[in-house]
């Protein structure tokens, strides 16, 4: 639940549909703040008195603050803020009256109630530091009339409008402002919107162009205008990228223009393409790494096929499982860009690798893999894989079950905040007497502890279960790795 949804619900008698209109409001008034060089507060009504609760605030960005503690959660007495009584009470905007001084500063207040249907549901005030306040310049004056407009609107219960969607990009009036009449022609630019649209390639005056003879299609842009409603998305031209929104104007019904915000994005949209093409090609050296991988692998088994010995046979056997695991990795890599892996289809698929070149009708063997390793970063999904492989593989060598009987493996991982489990167990024969694993383990446990102790900086226990036996690993998601003595 956010901030403003909590003090409403403990404080006001507002619904949930009048709060979201709020949250609405509260996603697109840093225009506001901005054109008006005001702190921008909204109050609340306390249900049990006459009294108000700062539901959120916004600072402007082109002008001092008057407030550097957050206010928001603040009770205000209705005495202490007149202009917000009378806005709830007259239901219109209360501008008038001399400024006000706060320790020592004047404050040019505003405010304007907030309507939603039939009912004020909210006051917004507008507080200017007047001390920092010099003689407007025509693009100010511009300002403060579109903070007028919008401050009507939101009077009249016509802004915000509805919108689930989320921006990437939030232009602010600083980064390029234009002001547009019911036409569609622009009746001001500042200078950076005039910049802006110069690096598009519109070398004619703005001041005075109609929208639609600028070079674009802006056909959507002013039919959206026409019916109330806002516009937004990117313009591609001479090898720049512009962001502009379009909020229409509106009073009674009838359109009267439009505010539009802008920002040159150019060099945001040039990394975007320099990180898709790196991305592009750290998968594509992912997926060379897996076929070279897979190209070893199949020259491994080409040379055990020409083998004799038996024994020799078993050995590249094992490397060629060992690749293999690595490979699959990389080949999950190849798919994404995010240097993530989700282990627990490399888990299955490593499982199913180690059943398929182990199988023996001989000797029956059951494989499970329970839990989940969520995402993992390929430093640790790589060898965690081959971790897996050489318990798995031990596990089916090593748990040969009493009269043929069949033999159950289970893969077991979970993951907390900070770490990631994994366990493998069987229900063979378990353990010889004695069994130590520094001086007793072959050469698959020793490849396990090196890399979970040495490559993982983890801890590894091996002890015997009833029946079988149970390796567990448990490794650190965020410590740095330890290079191998």
């Amino acid at each position: 639940m956010s901030v403003l949804s909590s003090l409403a619900r403990r404080h006001t008698s507002l619904s949930d549909r009048e709060v979201e209109h709020l949250h609405h409001l509260v996603a697109d008034w840093q225009l506001l703040a901005d054109l008006n060089f005001a702190d921008v507060l909204l109050f609340g009504s306390l249900r049990d008195r006459e009294a108000y609760v700062v539901l959120a605030q916004v600072r402007p960005y082109p002008a001092q603050t008057l407030y550097q503690e957050d206010m928001v959660g603040h009770v205000l007495e209705a005495a202490d803020r007149d202009r917000v009584r009378r806005a709830f009470a007259e239901e219109r905007i209360v501008r008038e009256g001399d400024p006000e001084w706060r320790d020592g500063t004047p404050v040019r207040e505003e405010a304007i109630p907030v309507r939603f249907r039939d009912r004020i549901v909210a006051v917004v005030s507008a507080e200017q530091n007047l001390a920092t306040a010099r003689t407007p310049s025509q693009l100010e004056l511009t300002y403060l009339q579109a903070a007028a407009d919008l401050e009507q609107m939101i009077a009249e219960g016509n802004f915000p409008f509805p919108s689930n969607e989320e921006r990437e990009i939030s232009p602010r009036v600083g980064d390029g402002f234009m002001r547009l009449d019911e036409e569609g022609v622009i009746v001001y630019a500042s200078p950076n919107a005039v910049s802006a649209y110069r690096r598009l390639g519109v070398a004619a005056n703005l001041i005075g162009a109609h929208l639609g003879k600028l070079d674009f299609d802006e056909s959507v842009t002013l039919d959206a205008l026409r019916r109330v409603r806002p516009f937004e998305g990117e313009v591609e031209a001479s090898g720049a990228w512009v962001y502009r929104r379009f909020v229409p104007i509106a009073h009674g019904g009838q359109v009267s223009g439009a505010i539009a915000v802008l920002r040159d994005i150019t060099e945001l949209r040039h990394r975007d393409r320099m990180l898709l093409l790196k991305e592009a090609t750290i998968r594509e050296i992912h997926h060379r790494v897996k076929n070279n991988l897979q190209t070893v692998a199949s020259l491994l088994r080409l040379q055990g096929r020409r083998l004799s010995s038996e024994e020799a046979k078993a050995a590249l056997e094992e490397s060629v499982r060992r690749i293999s695991s690595i490979a699959l990795v990389h080949e999950t890599l190849s798919h994404d860009s995010h240097e993530r892996v989700d282990f627990d289809r490399v888990a299955s698929r490593v499982v199913e690798m180690v059943r398929d070149g182990l199988a023996d009708p001989d000797r029956p063997i059951h494989f499970r893999v329970d839990g989940s390793a969520g995402d993992l970063s390929s430093e640790i999904a790589t060898p965690l894989a081959l971790i897996v492989v050489e318990l798995v593989q031990n596990a089916v060598e090593h748990a040969t079950g009493a009269d043929g009987r069949a033999i159950g493996v289970t893969v077991e991982m979970a993951r907390t905040r900070d770490r990631v489990r994994l366990a493998v167990s069987d229900d063979g024969v378990g353990l010889p007497d004695g069994f130590a694993v520094e001086r007793d383990s072959n050469l698959g446990l020793q490849i396990v502890r090196t890399l979970v102790e040495s490559e993982l900086a983890g801890e590894i226990s091996i002890a015997g279960a009833n029946p079988g036996t149970r390796v567990e690993v448990a490794v650190p998601l965020d410590r740095p790795r330890i290079a191998a003595p």
